[in-house]
């Protein structure tokens, strides 16, 4: 192709120009509707939704009886019949016969100290007594002949053939035989009291139980010096600590300003922080009567009306003290929320649960009413995270967020 053929070669503008402004015309019009249409989306969405603060409470479990609980305290499991068992002597421990958590029975050997010295002393004992009844023996044996003497020479110093001297002497014989008499009497008497005394001693080696109990802890070991005072260096004043499981009471500081709220002989209901799932009925046994200054409260004694071997001494305890006994319908927990965390939509009864950032409608079926709580029978379950307060304009699916304190 020349110069001349290529220099008559041209674009239509026109064209091109026409394809532009449609376009952009195009793009004008269709550009805002994509937007718009794009923000609807994301607003019904709930993305471009302002998240709306909410406060949350947990579905709990509760006990009927805190609907007419008057008063509420802290203290301890507390055995009202407690020993640290020692011995009346000193000596060294050669067997002991319990540990933590074995059973006593009143009377039981607990340990055994070295008593060869107390045994030779009731044999010692044992041995003078037998040989103050061979005495009384023998001194019989003489009275009864210097009584026989005794007449005999008193007939014949009537009949004039003894002097009065040989009666006399008969006499002196006699009365000395009865003395003799009543000397070993008193010699047994003597020896009896002796060997009790030795007996008393040798049992003073063996410890025993004062009273059916457990044993909570043991002080000293086979080998070791238990002595009363236990002032000697490495000697034990105890050698275990009992305790009688029936006498456990919780005891509780009460303000002074809370006392009209409990009498003695009051129903209360016992919750220990070891079985927190756990109730037990007690009933105030004592009120101390006397105050302690420095904290301003009086001593309460609580006494358990349920048996459980579970319940240990100076283990934590909560007391409510209640206004009625509890009824045995009333001893099982209950779900239960708030009255206000319940709302009616669609003629249903609902509450709103937090699943993840948004709120979701969950129907409830509601029983009896618990003070300002209502019990929950079907629906949700206790530790669910729920709207406390839900609003009117607070919708299923609504986004939200745990309001700040």
């Amino acid at each position: 192709m020349t110069h001349d053929d290529l220099s008559k070669l041209r674009i239509d503008k026109s064209e091109q120009s026409f394809h532009g402004t449609r376009s952009r015309t195009w793009l004008r019009w269709a550009l805002p509707a994509i937007l718009i249409a794009l923000g609807a989306l994301l607003y019904s969405a709930g993305i471009l939704t302002p998240a709306i603060p909410v406060e949350l409470t947990t579905v709990s479990r509760v006990y009927p009886s805190q609907t007419f609980t008057l008063l509420n305290a802290s203290g301890y499991v507390v055995a009202q019949r407690k020993a640290a068992v020692a011995s009346k002597i000193t000596g060294r421990l050669v067997s002991l016969s319990v540990e933590e958590g074995s059973i006593v029975k009143k009377g039981d050997m607990i340990a055994h100290l070295e008593g060869d010295d107390a045994a030779a002393l009731k044999d010692q004992a044992a041995a003078n007594l037998n040989m103050s009844y061979f005495s009384l023996e023998q001194s019989r044996v003489e009275l009864n002949e210097a009584a026989l003497f005794f007449n005999r020479n008193r007939e014949l110093l009537a009949q004039g053939l003894v002097t009065n001297a040989q009666f006399d002497a008969a006499d002196a014989r006699y009365k000395k035989a009865a003395a003799a008499v009543k000397s070993a009497e008193a010699g047994i008497k003597a020896g009896q009291a002796a060997l009790r005394a030795a007996t008393v001693s040798l049992e003073y080696s063996i410890i025993r139980a004062p009273f059916d109990a457990v044993v909570l802890t043991k002080n000293a070991d086979v080998g070791d010096i238990v002595t009363p005072l236990g002032a000697a260096a490495n000697a034990k004043a105890s050698v275990v600590t009992i305790a009688d499981m029936g006498s456990l009471q919780v005891e509780v500081d009460v303000s002074e300003s809370n006392l009209q709220n409990v009498t003695r002989g009051q129903s209360c209901e016992i919750q220990l922080d070891a079985l927190p799932d756990a109730r037990f009925r007690g009933t105030v046994h004592m009120i101390v009567p006397t105050a302690d200054r420095t904290k301003a409260t009086v001593l309460i004694k609580v006494a358990f009306l349920d048996k459980d071997k579970r319940i240990l001494p100076e283990m934590s305890a909560k007391v409510a003290f209640l206004s009625r006994p509890v009824q045995p319908a009333e001893q099982s927990p209950r779900i239960a929320v708030n009255r206000a965390a319940i709302v009616t939509r669609n003629n249903r009864q609902v509450v709103l649960l937090m699943n993840g950032n948004r709120a979701a409608e969950k129907p409830v079926k509601t029983g009896k009413q618990l003070g300002d709580m209502i019990e929950i029978l079907d629906g949700i379950k206790a530790g669910d995270r729920i709207i406390a307060k839900p609003t009117d304009n607070l919708k299923n699916g609504a986004k939200i967020k745990v309001a700040e304190k």
